[in-house]
């Protein structure tokens, strides 16, 4: 009856859903004390060499870059500001599949993943009632 008013949608998006496995998996760690600016976000593609994040010292004298050592997704962040010299800050995993269908999955998957949000946002679906 709901379909029927509008009030879900007609039918869901089904497509067939291929899982990858990362090869490997490598944390970034901070190269100095300071303040962490990220420039990615988890779920992330991030190339290599490119810059995910910088450390500033407190007083902003000092920026240190911290670069991507390979192509992958970020799938773990440091989300303290303050880092020490060491500390992991960059989860990335490393994928045998071609860049192209890893960036295909990670689409489809935030697509499903916004789909689902704008349910519980319109409709209140999933949600806890007092």
């Amino acid at each position: 009856m709901m379909r029927y008013l509008g009030m879900l949608r007609q039918t869901r998006r089904k497509t067939p859903y291929q899982p990858v496995t990362a090869r490997s998996t490598k944390w970034v760690r901070a190269e100095a004390d300071g303040l962490l600016r990220s420039h990615v976000a988890l779920g992330q593609s991030v190339n290599r060499d490119q810059v995910i994040g910088i450390i500033s010292d407190p007083a902003g004298t000092t920026e240190t870059e911290i670069k991507a050592q390979q192509s992958g997704i970020v799938i773990g962040q440091h989300t303290l500001p303050v880092v020490n010299e060491g500390d992991a800050i960059f989860h990335i995993a490393f994928f045998s599949q071609p860049d192209d269908l890893i960036e295909q999955h990670m689409e489809d998957y935030r697509d499903q993943v916004k789909d689902d949000l704008d349910d519980e946002i319109k409709w209140g679906i999933g949600t806890l009632s007092s």
